[in-house]
C-alpha cells in the first residue's frame, strides 16, 4: 500500500464549496449510523489514530467528534507505561480499556507504537520488527473474532507540507502551543519516518483491520475523507467468522498429558496436619521470597461440581498475607462482561508483580458449559483453544505463572456428596438445581473436558488432574504442585525474547 503515501504527499485539496456540501450530507449519515450501532450493540468500533507529528491528527478526530455524538465516542490515549501497566502484559491496558459494543473508542498512542519506534530506527531489529508485527496481527485478530471493528488511519502530507503548517502555526501566538518540539523534527528525518509508515502499513494490513491513509495537508480533504471511512465503517460491519489470520501463535508447545482415563496415582497422607502445615509453610516462604517480587502467579480451578475445589483454595490462602491476593469465582458474565470480548473480564483480573490470581472456574468455562450448554456456536468455542493458548503465553512472557488444576471426582462420590451438601445447614447452599442438571450432562463435560486437555495442555501451562475422592490428599498434591512450582519459577517462564522463538516468528512474517 505505499503508493497510497504517494498520492497523499501530493497534498491534494477541496474547495470550500465542494466540501461544504458534502459536510453537510456526511454528517447527517454519520449521526444515523452511529445512532444504528448504538440499536444493534453488536459490534465495537476502534479508529487507531497515527501519523507523523504536526500533520493535523488531534484537530480532525476533534473535528470527528464534534460530527458524531459525544456521549459514545470515548478518547483512548496512551504514553507511556505506568506502573500498574508495566506488571501486566504488553496488551493489558489496551483490553482494559475497550468501549461497550455499538461505541467507538479513539486510540492514540496505540499498540503500533513499538512497531513503529523499531522500524524508525537508522538500524532497525530485524527480529523485533518480526515479534512485533505477529503480536499485533494475533490481537487485533482476536478483537476481530470478538466482535470489535479495528480500523486504522495513517494521516499523510508532505513533507514541505508539514513544515509550512508547524510554520504557520507557530507564527500566531495564539496556535504557536499546538507545535510540539516532535513537530519540529518530523522534516530532518521525514524519509525515515514515511519508510518506516510504509512498512507498517504493508505488514499490518488485514481485511479484518485495514490501514486508510487520510490525505492532511489540505483540512477539507482531510475531514472529508476521514468522514468517508468512518462511515463506511459504520455501514459494513466485520464479519467475525472471516477472519483469518494465517499464522498460528508460535508458543504453542502443545505436550497432551492430561487425561481423565488415567489420572495420576494420588499419594496417602498419613500424617494431614503435619503434611499441611508443612506444604504451608513452604508457600509462605516461596510467595515472601525477593524472587517473586519479580512474578505473579494465576491459579486456575476446574473441575467436577463437589470436587472440593472451594476447600483446596481455602487452604491454599491460609498461607497467604491476604493483601497479596485476590479470589475470583466465575459465573456466567453480567450485562457489562457481555458488551465486551469474551476473554476482556479475565484481562482486567490479572495479578501485578508479587501477587496472587486464584480463579474458582475461569475462561475455561468458554470450551465447557459454554460449548455444552450451546450457548455459543461450535465455530466460537473450537476457536477458544487458541485464544486460550495465546492469552496464557502472554501471560507466561511477562513473568507470570500459570498453574492449571482438575479436580475429579467419580460419579457416585459426586451423588454423595450432594446428598451430604443437602442434609448440611450449612453447607446447604452449595448445591442448586443447576448442580443437578449437569450431573445429567456427565458424559457431555467428560468429552469436553477430555478435549480441552488435548488442546490447551501446553508445555508451559500444563493440567495437572487432581483425583480429590480423598479430599485431604487431594489439598496436599495441590499445595506441593503450587510450592514446587514456585520454588522454580525461572524453568517455567518464557521470554518473548528467547532466540528459538523469535526465530519462528521471523520465519512466519
Amino acid at each position: 500500500m505505499g503508493h497510497v503515501l504517494q498520492f497523499a504527499e501530493r497534498d491534494p485539496s477541496l474547495s470550500d464549496d465542494v466540501a461544504k456540501t458534502q459536510i453537510d450530507a456526511l454528517r447527517e449519515a454519520l449521526l444515523l449510523k452511529q445512532y444504528e450501532r448504538l440499536q444493534k450493540a453488536d459490534q465495537t468500533l476502534l479508529i487507531v489514530v497515527a501519523g507523523m507529528d504536526g500533520v493535523g491528527k488531534g484537530s480532525a478526530i476533534n473535528t470527528l467528534n464534534s460530527w458524531l455524538d459525544p456521549r459514545y465516542v470515548h478518547t483512548l490515549a496512551f504514553g507511556a507505561l505506568n506502573e500498574e501497566e508495566a506488571m501486566r502484559p504488553l496488551m493489558w491496558r489496551y483490553w482494559n480499556r475497550l468501549p461497550v459494543r455499538g461505541q467507538t473508542g479513539l486510540v492514540f498512542g496505540s499498540w503500533y507504537a513499538p512497531l513503529m519506534t523499531e522500524l524508525g530506527r537508522k538500524k532497525p531489529d530485524p527480529t523485533k520488527i518480526a515479534l512485533y508485527t505477529h503480536l499485533i496481527n494475533r490481537f487485533e485478530a482476536q478483537l476481530a473474532y470478538q466482535g470489535v471493528q479495528v480500523l486504522k488511519l495513517w494521516f499523510h502530507l508532505s513533507a514541505q507540507a508539514q513544515l509550512t503548517r508547524c510554520t504557520t502555526l507557530m507564527a500566531d501566538p495564539n496556535t504557536a502551543w499546538r507545535v510540539s518540539k516532535a513537530d519540529l523534527k518530523v522534516h530532518k528525518k521525514f524519509k525515515q519516518l514515511r519508510n518506516a509508515a510504509t512498512q507498517t502499513i504493508n505488514l499490518t494490513h488485514r481485511n479484518y483491520a485495514p490501514w486508510v491513509v487520510i490525505p492532511s495537508a489540505d483540512q477539507n480533504l482531510r475531514d472529508v475523507s476521514l468522514a468517508k471511512v468512518v462511515l463506511q465503517a459504520l455501514d459494513k460491519p466485520i464479519v467475525p467468522r472471516q477472519v483469518k489470520e494465517p499464522y498460528a501463535f508460535p508458543f504453542r508447545l502443545n505436550v497432551p498429558t492430561a487425561s481423565l482415563q488415567s489420572p495420576p496415582p494420588v499419594e496417602p497422607v498419613l500424617d494431614y496436619d503435619a503434611e499441611l502445615l508443612h506444604w504451608q509453610g513452604r508457600l509462605s516462604c516461596a510467595v515472601r521470597s525477593k524472587a517473586f517480587r519479580k512474578h505473579s502467579l494465576v491459579l486456575v480451578f476446574e473441575g467436577r461440581d463437589a470436587a472440593g475445589k472451594g476447600g483446596t483454595i481455602r487452604r491454599l490462602t491460609e498461607a497467604l498475607d491476604v493483601r497479596m491476593y485476590d479470589i475470583f469465582p466465575i459465573s456466567a458474565p453480567n450485562a457489562v462482561e457481555r458488551a465486551r470480548p469474551y476473554l476482556w473480564r479475565f484481562w482486567r483480573k490479572l495479578p501485578r508483580l508479587g501477587e496472587i490470581s486464584i480463579f474458582d472456574r475461569s475462561w475455561y468455562g468458554r470450551v465447557l458449559v459454554e460449548r455444552v450448554e450451546k450457548l455459543i456456536s461450535r465455530a466460537a468455542w473450537h476457536r477458544s483453544y487458541e485464544e486460550i493458548n495465546e492469552f496464557e503465553v502472554q501471560l507466561l512472557a511477562n513473568g507470570t505463572a500459570v498453574i492449571k488444576f482438575w479436580l475429579d471426582i467419580d460419579k457416585d462420590e459426586q451423588l454423595k456428596r450432594f446428598k451430604a451438601r443437602e442434609e448440611t445447614p450449612f453447607k446447604a447452599y452449595k448445591i442448586t438445581e443447576e448442580d443437578w442438571r449437569n450431573r445429567e450432562k456427565w458424559t457431555a463435560y467428560q468429552r469436553a473436558a477430555q478435549e480441552m486437555f488435548a488442546q490447551t495442555d501446553t508445555h508451559m501451562a500444563p493440567w495437572h488432574i487432581v483425583p480429590s475422592k480423598d479430599k485431604k490428599a487431594a489439598r496436599i498434591q495441590v499445595l506441593r504442585t503450587v510450592v514446587e512450582t514456585l520454588e522454580s519459577l525461572d524453568e517455567h517462564m518464557i521470554s518473548l525474547n528467547e532466540p528459538a522463538l523469535s526465530d519462528q516468528v521471523s520465519e512466519q512474517v
